[in-house]
């Protein structure tokens, strides 16, 4: 078992294999034992989950789960292990990566070089045929978008805007279902692309707003009907988003 699957296998049984009412999670014994590794390799697996605030590790109590404030980095694993995210934090990361991508336009305009615009051209292309074939975009949604802040070349900020991607992993594909969407996504796409061929700053940002504001009430009005949003099963509407 590699670290990065183990660290993903020890999140999901955590989560299935705590306590309700007390949140304690089994011991690093009874972990190592289940998942046939040595306690030091459960030990450094949840110094990271500690460092991500999944957990916390009490003296002389035990493993207690924390995921309440668990980090973004955080919400990726959960992804990764396939857990069910909530609801209002779907909705909140949706939110939080359309400020960022916002600015990373208009930086990118700034910031772009031929190598970007040449990846940006190549995704573009490939939707044609995706779209050609009836086939959804959400792999070149993805791949457009963080080409883009790419371009700003800000390796933390691409770092941190790929976390998003990851969180979405489940819930691109229910957005481009439908085929009507994925033409409209591309044709806005095309849009921006050529705004930032122009450098045009202001209008980047204008198109890439307005291109991520569909996205953003798509899956606030899903939240606010209890409509799954993962595929993990029905969600109940939140008050703070229904007065919104």
């Amino acid at each position: 078992m590699t670290d990065k699957s183990l660290l993903a296998d020890l999140a999901a049984y955590l989560f299935a294999h705590t306590d309700a009412e007390t949140a304690r999670t089994p011991s690093e014994r009874e972990l190592a034992e289940h998942f046939s590794v040595s306690r030091g390799q459960i030990r450094e697996a949840l110094a990271i989950l500690e460092a991500m605030q999944i957990v916390e590790r009490r003296a002389k109590s035990g493993i207690y789960l924390t995921q309440s404030r668990a980090s973004v980095e955080a919400l990726a694993l959960f992804a990764r292990a396939g857990l069910p995210l909530d609801p209002v934090q779907i909705y909140e990361a949706v939110e939080l990566r359309k400020i960022h991508e916002i600015k990373a336009s208009e930086l990118a305009c700034e910031r772009a070089t031929e190598e970007n615009y040449e990846a940006l051209r190549a995704i573009l292309a490939r939707s044609e045929e995706r779209l050609s074939a009836g086939e959804p975009l959400n792999k070149e949604d993805r791949d457009f978008h963080l080409e883009i802040v790419r371009a700003t070349k800000n390796s933390v900020f691409y770092r941190v805007c790929s976390v998003y991607y990851v969180m979405g992993e489940a819930r691109l594909p229910i957005y481009f279902s439908d085929p009507d969407r994925g033409r409209r996504s591309h044709a806005e796409h095309l849009q921006i692309f050529e705004a930032l061929v122009r450098r045009d700053g202001n209008l980047a940002q204008a198109l890439m707003s307005a291109h991520l504001q569909g996205a953003e009430s798509y899956w606030k009005g899903l939240i606010e009907r209890g409509t799954p949003v993962d595929g993990s099963g029905p969600t109940k509407p939140d008050p703070l988003l229904e007065n919104a």
